[in-house]
């Protein structure tokens, strides 16, 4: 919730933040566009009326959930920018976990959107970016020599992110694996086959 964002209360139980929470649940247990607005309520607990007290529509409430997941990945490209190809590389793809991490089920329901609305499209737009840019960054590795050109770029970045984004399948924040731990893993199996020896 930006700052921006008014704390808006209903039903006791479900601020906005905890409505989105619950919602987002929803739609990656049953799909957003398998989920309706009156079945959203029902499973919530909730009445339709009390639902719209948070959110305007079931399309913002996907806009919000995708926005925190593009945010945090768009915050990582930001974090790193003046650092060194290589170091910007493995920093984007540490920061990346942590958002996943972070914002599992969000980033969860950003890699299942398929671009069926205008939300959706424009989700889809922002994450063609993020990967446009983690290319340049690995087109820009593989110049200064910190990581192999033998491999495309691009298919390099989908190969990384491909690992990347498999978390969401099985990662549970309950395991025994917390962020750091994670993400140095992911980085010694990503760039150490990447790397220059």
């Amino acid at each position: 919730m930006s700052a921006a964002d008014p704390v808006r209360r209903g039903r006791p139980g479900y601020d906005r933040r905890g409505l989105l929470d619950a919602a987002v649940a929803v739609f990656n247990e049953s799909g957003y566009d398998g989920t309706s607005v009156a079945a959203l309520a029902a499973r919530l607990g909730l009445s339709k009326a009390a639902l719209y007290h948070h959110f305007s529509s079931k399309e913002e409430i996907l806009e919000t959930a995708l926005d925190e997941a593009l945010d945090g990945l768009e915050g990582v490209l930001a974090a790193t920018d003046a650092v060194r190809p290589g170091d910007r590389l493995a920093a984007v793809l540490e920061g990346a976990v942590g958002v996943l991490v972070a914002h599992l089920p969000s980033v969860t329901l950003l890699l299942r959107v398929r671009g069926n609305s205008e939300v959706e499209r424009r989700a889809l737009e922002r994450r063609r970016a993020f990967d446009q840019a983690v290319t340049a960054i690995v087109r820009a590795a593989q110049e200064e020599g910190a990581v192999r050109a033998d491999v495309d770029a691009s298919v390099a970045t989908r190969l990384l992110f491909g690992m990347v984004n498999s978390l969401v399948e099985w990662y549970r924040p309950s395991g025994p694996e917390g962020a750091e731990a994670l993400a140095r893993d992911v980085l010694a199996v990503a760039l150490d086959g990447l790397r220059t020896r």
